[in-house]
Parts: C-alpha cells; structure tokens; sequence
C-alpha cells in the first residue's frame, strides 16, 4: 500500500523536528514566566529566546513580539473597534473585523487607497497570490508567507503584522502579533500584565518554544533555497495538469504567488468531490481555506475575483512544502489525470 502523501501546508505544516525537540525540553521547566524566583526566569528566558528567534525570522529586530494563542486572536487584538477597511479575498479571521469594501481584480490583487485605515494580506491562503503592502498599512495577515518568502517586517510598511506558528512548522495554539515599535494598542484579553502588557494571561511557554525553533528553522530553509525547489516542483505539476486537461484554469497563474500552492478550477468538477476522491487514492489536498471548510457555498476569493459561483465550486488548492518529493508529485499529477477522465467518462 503506497504511504500518503500530504499536500495542505496552506492549512497546517508538520511539526518540524526542531520545534518538537524544543517542546519537549519545554515541557521539564517548571516555572512559571511570571514568577521572580529561578523556576520563573528559566521559563522567563525560553520565552524571551522565542521572541528574538521569530523577530530575525520575520526581519522584525527593534518590533513587539506579542505571542497569542494563533493568528485568530491576533487579528482580534489589531482589528477589534477600529474600524478597518479590507477586501473580500482576507481571512475570515480578518473579514469578522473588517468592512470588506477594498476593490480586487481579476488577478486577485487589491487597491488600497487609505492604507493608515486598511488590512492587507501578504499572500492570498487559497491562491497563493501576492500583494504589495503599502507604507503605512495599518495591518497585515502575514501567515501564510512567513516561511515561505524572505519578509522583512521591518521593511514592510505595516503598523502590525500577524503570524502562526502552525503555519510554518511549529504547533497549533501558538501565534503573535507584531507591532512596529510607539503604536497605541489596547489589549483585548485583560487581567495580568504579560507580553508587555497587550496579552493577559500565563504564556503557552511550549508553544512559544516551539513556535521560536520553527522559525528559525524556517528562516535557514529559505536561506539554502529548499523554497525554488518547492516552486519548480508546482510548476511541474500544473504543467502536466495542464497538458492533458486543456480546461483545467490555473488561478493568479500570471501573478506572483507563493512558491508552493497551486489552485485550480476545473469546470464541470466539483472542487469537494476532486478532495474526497484524492483522499480515498491517498492524497490530502483541500477545497479552499481549512477555516471555511464543511461550510456550502463556493469561495469568497474567488468570487471577489470575478469567477462565478459554479466555477469557484469547482476549485481545488494543492500546497506543497518542504518534505514533498519529486516521485509524490508525479504520482498526485497522474492519479488527479485518472480521475478526471474517469469523471469525464462519467459524464458523457
């Protein structure tokens, strides 16, 4: 029986063995971060190695790392009452706070006309399509391109920029906002004066660790370029997909996009029906953002680009990472191929 083969990075990366080493060594300390005695500042100084790995990771030396519970409550902590300006294509993390009224075109990119009052994501979870982040954004969900492009927050032009640690190798339930270094914000959760005083409540000290590591990580992969090679291995597969499924639309193909995610629609193929099927030959891909899946209607994305809603049903995503090989590609390209022509059999 042929192994698995796991092609949804977008929604979560495995733990990287780094991370997991640290987690484990984090899991002996027995103090509490905010205790003064030895115990305390041995936890203490975990934390604060974290938060200087994930600064240099991100290119956010001199910023506030403020670690959160993931992603989610970070926009939460940079949205929440301020009445922010955001396109259709973000995060439903970031569309639960945000009126969505900044126009996208067919490529997927945005226009951001008064960025001190706008949110705007780095990489696009479903597309892979990039933005350009004006000077002076107020916000940016930079989740899925932490990792995965060389980001310098410091360079970025953003106020704050939100991340996770799942996303890139590290464990769920950790993430952190970062802010640029005199803004104003008021915390949401209350109660305690931990993270410099915007996050109440005693820090996840293992995945914090192992969020740190993870970056670190992270940050060495995209120096030895394992991500060009991630990047050749998609392009490879939407070339075969697209010598025999002449149909077959490559979404933002002529826009700049992640190096690793894939999406595309075939008409007349259920996008959910393309997932089960590749599940059951032992591939795992996604329909769309894991956060909205099981969820009946066609991506938000793709509609506020201009696909209609038959089409947009019609979508897969494939995101590839670091440990996907060469054979596992061919072989997704191969069993997708079969499946389509079986479909196509199907409906003649």
């Amino acid at each position: 029986m042929m192994a698995r083969v796991y092609l949804d990075y977008n929604a979560t990366a495995p733990l990287r063995p780094e991370a997991r080493a640290a987690m484990v060594n984090a899991m002996d300390l027995l103090g509490n971060p905010s205790s003064v005695h030895a115990e305390g500042r041995a936890a203490k100084g975990l934390i604060e190695r974290a938060r200087a790995q994930v600064a240099a990771a991100l290119g956010a030396d001199g910023a506030d790392v403020v670690f959160t519970s993931g992603a989610t409550e970070s926009a939460a902590l940079a949205c929440a009452g301020r009445g922010l300006l955001g396109a259709a294509i973000e995060h439903d993390a970031i569309g639960a706070w945000v009126s969505g009224d900044l126009p996208v075109d067919a490529e997927g990119r945005v226009t951001v006309s008064d960025p001190a009052r706008s949110v705007l994501q780095l990489a696009n979870s479903e597309t892979g399509i990039l933005q350009t982040l004006p000077e002076g954004l107020a916000v940016s969900d930079m989740t899925q391109g932490f990792g995965k492009l060389p980001v310098a927050f410091n360079w970025s032009g953003a106020q704050m920029a939100l991340i996770s640690a799942h996303k890139l190798g590290g464990s769920k339930g950790a993430g952190a906002l970062v802010i640029r270094r005199g803004t104003d914000l008021a915390a949401q959760i209350r109660g305690g004066g931990q993270e410099m005083g915007r996050r109440a409540g005693t820090e996840n000290v293992i995945g914090i660790a192992g969020f740190g590591a993870a970056a670190e990580a992270a940050a060495r992969d995209l120096a030895e370029g394992k991500w060009t090679r991630i990047e050749k291995l998609r392009n490879i597969l939407e070339n075969t997909i697209a010598e025999f499924s002449n149909e077959t639309i490559f979404v933002g193909k002529a826009a700049p996009r992640l190096p690793n995610t894939s999406c595309f629609i075939t008409p007349g193929w259920k996008g959910e029906t393309q997932v089960m099927a590749l599940d059951l030959a032992g591939f795992a891909v996604s329909a769309g953002s894991a956060c909205s899946s099981g969820k009946v209607r066609a991506s938000r994305v793709l509609r506020a680009m201009g696909y209609d809603e038959t089409s947009a049903g019609c979508a897969i995503r494939v995101s590839l990472g670091p440990e996907t090989r060469d054979d596992e590609i061919m072989r997704f390209a191969e069993t997708w191929l079969k499946r389509w022509h079986r479909h196509q059999g199907r409906m003649v």
